[in-house]
């Protein structure tokens, strides 16, 4: 057994077999074959193994022509390994006897030796686990046939681990067989980590490297509240969390009879409880846990993983279905919020060494209008069915703003001189993601209808952190003193001129947090479905007076860690079930 550490990003126990996809994307499965397949089946290992005898003698003999004999004997090397017999045997004896698949042996195999390799001593011997791995892959390749499976044609429970996984890749991964989720890399805060939130999934990110000590089939537990994986669980480790996942079930249940009640405090005072959302199909999820609209629809996904970009018609498609199924309740939409490399079809920035500080969310689609302009007409079109509102996303300037509320009275007068129907007097409001836009609050505060505070963003800006850089994961948390002031000026100066404002990031979805926000003044939280009956539990549990005193007190503390003492301590008092 063994146990890895990493950053949670997404709550929940998952427990399972792992569907593993390495550095290029194959996926290693661990398929048991029916006893009149093993021949056929070790037919085709054998030419996977011929095919990449014949490729890596061809780099072979390409590299002696080209630099000399000496430079190629690395693919010689290589040449002896594939050649082996004892190998050739190993993977063939777990086919005939174990009737594992061609690609679990292989693996399974390949991956022992490199384990081998990479426990001796030396930089020499590291570099042969190396090219074990790279024999493996070519093998892997002539096997499979093609490179990354399409996640979204996974068709039974499992556990995702990978060394990556894009946004767009973690958005198609179906909650139903999709159990839980690791990565090697990533931190929290990351476009990956917000949508496996959504998703409602356990996931833990920022690992490290591990998948050579792990193949396809094996059992993986998720521990998405501690941050860590399990890998070959002994029975005890087994034991103890099925007890926690039939817990959390328990929970869930007890939760559930919140659904048709609303947020009031026990003094009282009305807390609105929106969801957030990527997806159409999301908003059944909200209403489910009796959510009071949707607080963040992120519109930026139906750009992802494609070449082109979506039509007017296809956003409107999209808006139209969620605000009918929200029935008469509030969506509020952002635009587009991706950089100019996650946009296949712009060509990419010559200079974007930092995307966090470059073309990206507001400023690219200031700098692609006619992009910017069909989102929006598409966005006013829907709001002529419900109750739509608009928010622009990491504003940093007063004149950003008015720039995109240009664009939007453009759009506008497009849709008048067509003659569709809009609503023109819908609410325009603003992310507050940056440090710029707390400071100039008090001018905002004359030109938008509403604010909502995007804390993902706000604490990577406020705290100079690479939210998606694991070396520094450490360093980005909501509880920094810093990030808690910076939200406390931004309650106070909008509910001084009397101008909406809520929250949206992460933050606002866990429920360590709940009394410290209501006790700086929110009254409006957005967060993911599945953590909308935790947040109404805290609301619930509470008055605006003790909310207080514990925001009082967390403004004379002087470190994240304190704060997150003192919170844990204050939720256990109020909900004790809750896992810390």
């Amino acid at each position: 057994m063994e146990r890895l550490q990493g950053i949670a990003v997404s709550p929940g126990i998952a427990i399972g077999e792992a569907l593993v996809l390495d550095n290029e994307g194959f996926r290693i499965p661990r398929r048991f074959l029916p006893r009149d397949a093993v021949e056929d089946e070790l037919e085709r290992l054998h030419g996977a193994f011929d095919a990449a005898v014949a490729e890596v003698e061809f780099n072979r003999q390409q590299v002696a022509d080209q630099l000399g004999e000496q430079y190629a004997a690395i693919f010689s090397a290589h040449l002896q390994m594939l050649r082996d017999r004892r190998l050739h045997e190993e993977i063939e004896a777990m086919i005939r006897e174990r009737h594992y698949s061609p690609e679990y042996s292989v693996s399974r195999a390949l991956r022992r030796y490199a384990k081998v390799f990479q426990s001796l001593e030396g930089q020499y011997m590291a570099e042969r686990a190396n090219d074990i791995f790279d024999i493996e892959k070519r093998i892997l390749r002539n096997l499979l046939g093609a490179s990354r499976e399409e996640l979204s044609q996974v068709t039974s429970p499992v556990l995702v681990l990978a060394h990556n996984l894009t946004p767009s890749e973690t958005a198609n991964l179906n909650p139903k067989f999709a159990l839980g989720m690791v990565t090697e890399i990533g931190g929290p805060g990351s476009h990956t980590a917000i949508v496996a939130e959504g998703l409602g999934i356990p996931a833990v990110v920022g690992v490290g490297d591990f998948l050579t000590d792990i193949s396809g089939g094996d059992t993986v537990i998720i521990d998405g509240d501690q941050g860590q994986i399990i890998l070959h669980p002994d029975e005890e480790t087994l034991a103890h969390y099925r007890h926690e996942v039939e817990e959390q079930r328990t929970l869930a249940t007890k939760l559930e009879s919140l659904r048709d009640l609303p947020a009031d405090t026990q003094d009282g005072t009305r807390i609105k409880l929106m969801g957030n959302i990527e997806f159409p199909y999301e908003v059944e999820q909200c209403k489910l846990r009796g959510a009071d609209g949707i607080g963040l629809y992120r519109t930026e996904f139906l750009y992802l993983g494609r070449e082109d970009d979506p039509t007017e018609e296809s956003h409107f498609e999209s808006y139209s279905s969620v605000v009918q199924a929200v029935g008469g309740k509030p969506v509020v939409m952002r635009t587009l919020d991706l950089g100019a490399d996650k946009m296949r079809s712009l060509p990419d920035p010559e200079d974007e060494r930092n995307p966090f500080l470059g073309l990206r969310s507001i400023r690219l689609a200031l700098r692609n209008r006619d992009l910017f302009r069909i989102q929006l007409r598409a966005i006013l079109r829907a709001s002529a069915l419900g109750d739509i509102r608009i928010m622009f996303p990491l504003i940093s300037t007063l004149m950003e703003f008015r720039q995109a509320k240009m664009v939007l009275a453009d759009a506008m007068e497009d849709l008048e001189e067509t003659g569709a129907a809009f609503n023109r007097d819908l609410k325009v409001g603003m992310m507050v993601e940056v440090p710029s836009a707390v400071m100039m609050m008090d001018r905002f505060v004359e030109e938008v209808d509403f604010f909502s505070i995007g804390t993902n963003d706000l604490i990577q800006y406020c705290l100079a952190v690479d939210r998606s850089n694991k070396d520094v994961a450490n360093l980005y948390t909501a509880a920094d003193p810093a990030v808690i002031r910076m939200i406390r000026m931004a309650v106070d100066t909008a509910n001084q001129h009397g101008v909406p404002i809520s929250m949206c990031g992460q933050m606002s979805g866990n429920p360590m947090y709940t009394m410290l926000l209501l006790g700086m003044g929110l009254r409006n939280l957005s967060v993911t479905p599945a953590a909308i009956p935790e947040v109404k539990r805290v609301c619930r549990s509470v008055t605006i007076e003790h909310c207080e005193k514990i925001a009082k007190h967390v403004s004379e503390l002087e470190s994240s860690r304190h704060v997150k003492t003192f919170l844990k301590e204050e939720l256990s008092k109020v909900f004790p079930e809750f896992p810390l």
